[in-house]
């Protein structure tokens, strides 16, 4: 079963029917649907829909002006649905911030199939950020930006704390010893290393940790080195 988020805005209840029925064919089964403009914009902004179906004659405000409201807090895509066939009223529909665009009458199937490419096309765009973003449990590490979030807040890392978290986040759950952690983060023989290794690892969870005298990320194997971990998955 996909796990997408559906959200269809229409005032013709025989017509949300048709199409929920049409997307649950396919295994699209999360359908919100709405039949009024204004509650369309306060209810995708609650539940965030992955796409949306959008009618343009609906009562209240038109899918016009709902689609450029959406558009201030959302890009998902929006496939607008219209009884009109005028060109220009497609290359409104574009220029609001519309993905595509269907003429009724329609088909329900060909519907669908628009919507599985929009998901396609959003995924697409979405996977190289994706690639390069590292979550562990509340932290969140940028390595092309060199920037690390927790709880959505920015930390103070130096260049050296941000290496070695990084270093780290790529062997998580791995026990990296001291002397491999200096050559990796130092590029250098990591003999005698120790302390300097502890005096960062001190302050990376000064900045990291809730309780730094009780790391939740960081842990130390005593006479092995260090590990990162998610302390949601332990």
């Amino acid at each position: 079963m996909n796990e997408y988020r559906i959200m269809l805005v229409d005032d013709e209840v025989d017509i949300l029917n048709l199409l929920e029925k049409a997307l649950n064919r396919e295994g699209y089964y999360d359908i919100t649907k709405v039949d009024n403009g204004l509650d369309a914009v306060s209810i995708c902004k609650q539940i965030q829909p992955d796409v949306i179906i959008l009618d343009i004659m609906l009562p209240g405000i038109d899918g016009y002006e709902v689609c450029k409201r959406i558009r201030q807090f959302s890009h998902c895509p929006i496939l607008f649905l219209s009884s009109k066939n005028d060109e220009l009223d497609k290359i409104l529909g574009l220029a609001v911030g519309g993905d595509d665009y269907v003429t009724k009458p329609f088909s329900p199937k060909e519907v669908a199939y628009r919507v599985k490419a929009q998901l396609r096309r959003a995924e697409y765009k979405q996977e190289p950020v994706q690639k390069h973003i590292i979550t562990i449990g509340e932290l969140v590490i940028d390595p092309e930006g060199c920037r690390v979030m927790k709880n959505e807040k920015e930390l103070e890392l130096t260049a050296r704390e941000f290496e070695i978290l990084h270093y780290l986040s790529q062997n998580i759950g791995r026990v990296i010893s001291r002397e491999r952690l200096y050559e990796a983060v130092w590029g250098e023989d990591g003999f005698g290393c120790d302390n300097t290794i502890m005096v960062h690892i001190r302050h990376l969870r000064e900045k990291l940790e809730d309780n730094p005298t009780k790391p939740q990320y960081i842990i130390t194997m005593k006479g092995l080195g260090y590990k990162l971990v998610n302390p949601y998955e332990k």
